[in-house]
């Protein structure tokens, strides 16, 4: 292994991205220095998995610059920014579910492979040999971040936080001298969270790996991170240590606002709340309200036309006033024959014929 003074650092440099009239990145700016964890947060479509496309190679950006080392990433495939040492993982699960766990992480191995087809084919000595070799390394970075239990269980029948850590192994499988992790805890209650957390930290200063991380938890980024770069609509608003980070008005501008309920509006201060000043009286309380507002009465609402001779009397109002008598019900009038009678369910109900 390497040492961290060995390790290149990964420089962005005014990279801009734009989808038709949407500008996702606007000329950002920033540096991940070798052996650190290096945090990127913002708020949702502050562009973080676009920059993450971007160094990864899955997106090319309309200007700026991305070198890791002395190489530019820019034009370059996304295979062949694997081979420099670039991995990742994804904020959806992108494993085989069908596969098992040592065939997915023999996935990341793939770029490192020297047999081809036919060698591997007709298992050829070299072939075998360099086979055996891969999974051994498979089985210590398994054993490294403790899912070697896991080996030969399909994945797709593995929890949700075991895919998870699958898909970091799959990415140190790769040999990278960086990994970019996109939002590595998401969905995670906190003691898997708290795994994570370690694991991340292990692969740090156990392997000397640089990491780029894009996380929404903020307790996971301000415990582990060594800088924050933050992203607000495609710009970038600050950059520095957590404590520098998280004491920046514009971050807590992104995040939390800075509007007030029924104060600030066109730009004018919320008027000051009164002071008590010496020798001026006080303006007298207002007085309380003279009748309470009622409750809601679903009655209050229907329809002030009396109900057809047919239908239920409805439930009789309150009276208006206390002690006053109930009104006597009305007698009921035998319908007028040459006034059609309201419908009624019993009209529908099957009748025997007359015998």
């Amino acid at each position: 292994m390497s040492s961290v003074g060995d390790r290149p650092s990964l420089a962005v440099s005014d990279v801009t991205v734009r989808f038709a009239g949407l500008t996702a990145l606007d000329t950002v700016s920033f540096q991940v220095e070798p052996g650190t964890i290096h945090a990127l947060i913002g708020p949702n479509g502050a562009g973080k998995s676009t920059m993450f496309n971007v160094l990864s190679g899955v997106y090319q950006p309309a200007a700026g610059s991305v070198r890791f080392g002395g190489v530019e990433l820019v034009g370059l495939p996304p295979h062949s920014i694997a081979g420099l040492g670039v991995a990742r993982t994804f904020q959806n699960i992108a494993l085989f579910p069908a596969a098992t766990v040592e065939e997915n992480l023999m996935l990341g191995r793939h770029h490192l492979t020297r047999a081809g087809f036919v060698g591997a084919g007709l298992r050829l000595p070299f072939a075998v040999r360099e086979d055996r070799r891969h999974r051994a390394r498979v089985s210590e970075i398994a054993e490294f971040l403790g899912i070697e239990g896991l080996l030969h269980l399909p994945a797709g029948e593995l929890s949700y936080g075991d895919q998870k850590r699958v898909e970091m192994a799959r990415a140190l499988c790769v040999e990278p001298a960086i990994l970019l992790l996109d939002e590595p805890v998401a969905g995670m209650d906190a003691t898997e969270t708290g795994e994570v957390a370690t694991a991340i930290r292990d692969i740090r200063d156990g392997l000397g790996i640089s990491i780029l991380l894009v996380e929404h938890d903020m307790g996971l980024v301000m415990g582990i991170a060594d800088r924050v770069t933050v992203l607000d609509f495609g710009r970038l608003i600050s950059d520095g240590t957590p404590a520098e980070v998280r004491a920046d008005p514009e971050v807590i501008r992104a995040y939390l606002g800075t509007g007030h309920e029924g104060g600030r509006q066109n730009g004018a201060a919320p008027p000051a709340p009164a002071v008590d000043e010496p020798g001026v009286a006080a303006p007298p309380p207002s007085p309380p309200a003279s009748e309470s507002r009622p409750a809601f009465n679903p009655n209050d609402f229907r329809d002030d036309a009396p109900p057809a001779p047919e239908a239920e009397p409805a439930t009789a109002p309150a009276p208006e006033a206390e002690g006053a008598p109930a009104p006597e019900a009305e007698a009921e009038l035998p319908p007028d024959p040459g006034e059609r009678p309201a419908w009624s369910w019993r009209e529908n109900e099957k009748k025997e014929p007359p015998s």
